[in-house]
């Protein structure tokens, strides 16, 4: 069999895997991602292995997939930028940012805290204390839609917070990777800075003056599909910039590049086509491939007490932390616990961050291994305790 057959056989596989596993756990009341989760850790060398099967002989063939599932990464966070509501944050305000810095800095200390009582370094810590920071805009509006909650003070004000956690961690993710990859002395740092500051603001302008005008001038030209097209290569153009000239992630560019796209008063035919190219190829293969290169084993050997560490760490330090914040902008107890149970799942942007973690070689097989464990876990409690909070809520009415 070509290379290229094994290939298309393999996303074939993944593909249908993925779609699978997220039906069934929509149909157990589970976010999709979820199920899509198990079906890679299924499919990957915690079970099955399905790369090193004997019909799969290219050396090259896991690339191939890590490339995809590279793109459905930048789809993502650019689905992420595109459903951002600005009039939401501005709404929440003060909860927004006292429960957003709070529940990034209060997760990004305690797991760091945690790494290091596991004997890790200052480096590696510090990655692991980001990576539990993230949470899921996704789940949490998902889950507070279905319990019809996501328009009160707290469903607001949640979206908000969880809005602003996404903002920080992917501006640290990019920081952090600058501050590694440079030499670190302070002439190094302010210029990692300048550029960050550079590109964002040259970005911004770019998208803010011309991209709601260029959209709508592609679209009347005779091209099939040419606002798609335009949409994909800016998004691209901004992933690439943002890496090459901004030294930043290449997320970030994706993700602002979503923001930019949001004015458009094409908005709507945009999500909607994204949505379907990225979640019929990319995102699947995203979520699949995590299982792909996370052996699960390696939880239940050299990292099962890390494992509960880092999940125990996962839950109460968003409680704490953005619950905190929530109470100081003048919620009530009830409501802080509520906005704090929201923020708990990592979902997609946690596996995001890891990821961008393994690959710089900022963290080990394992540490990933353990990651992939807490999001599962995480997107499992955050549904089941908005449901009791919310639930007692309503007793209490």
């Amino acid at each position: 069999m070509t290379p290229f057959l094994q290939f298309a056989i393999a996303l074939t596989i993944i593909i249908a895997a993925a779609k699978t596993g997220g039906y069934i756990s929509n149909r157990l009341g589970q976010p999709a991602v979820l199920g899509e989760l198990i079906a890679g850790i299924i499919l990957g060398p915690s079970v099955l292995n399905m790369l090193h099967w004997t019909p799969f002989t290219d050396p090259y063939l896991g690339e191939g997939v890590a490339h995809i599932a590279e793109l459905g990464v930048l789809f993502l966070m650019f689905i992420a930028g595109l459903e951002l509501h600005l009039s939401d944050l501005a709404k929440s305000g003060k909860v927004s940012a006292f429960a957003g810095v709070l529940g990034v800095v209060t997760p990004l200390v305690m797991g760091y805290y945690l790494a290091r009582a596991f004997g890790y370094e200052i480096q590696p810590s510090l990655f692991i204390g980001l990576i539990l920071a993230a949470t899921s805009v996704s789940i949490s509006a998902q889950t507070l839609l279905e319990l019809g909650v996501l328009r009160t003070r707290v469903g607001i004000g949640l979206l908000g917070a969880a809005v602003f956690d996404d903002i920080l961690v992917v501006l640290g993710l990019s920081l952090f990777i600058a501050l590694v990859e440079g030499t670190g002395g302070p002439t190094d740092v302010l210029w990692i800075v300048v550029r960050m500051t550079l590109y964002i603001i040259i970005a911004t302008a770019i998208g803010m003056k011309f991209f709601a005008r260029w959209s709508q001038k592609v679209n009347r030209l005779p091209i099939s599909q040419g606002l798609m097209a335009f949409v994909v290569v800016m998004m691209l153009l901004y992933a690439w910039a943002a890496e090459a000239l901004g030294g930043m992630a290449a997320i970030t560019g994706a993700f602002l590049a979503g923001l930019m796209f949001a004015r458009s008063p094409l908005k709507e035919r945009i999500e909607n086509s994204v949505s379907v190219m990225a979640y019929a190829l990319f995102v699947p293969v995203f979520f699949v491939n995590v299982g792909l290169e996370a052996n699960a084993r390696l939880v239940f050997s050299v990292s099962l007490m890390l494992f509960l560490g880092m999940t125990v760490v996962a839950i109460i330090s968003k409680m704490l932390g953005a619950g905190l914040g929530a109470r100081l902008a003048g919620f009530t107890t009830l409501e802080s616990l509520q906005l704090g149970a929201g923020m708990t799942s990592r979902g997609e942007v946690g596996l995001i961050v890891a990821t961008v973690g393994i690959n710089q070689g900022l963290i080990s097989d394992d540490v990933f291994a353990v990651v992939v464990g807490v999001v599962i876990v995480t997107t499992l409690v955050t549904p089941a305790m908005l449901r009791v909070l919310f639930a007692r809520k309503t007793a209490v009415a």
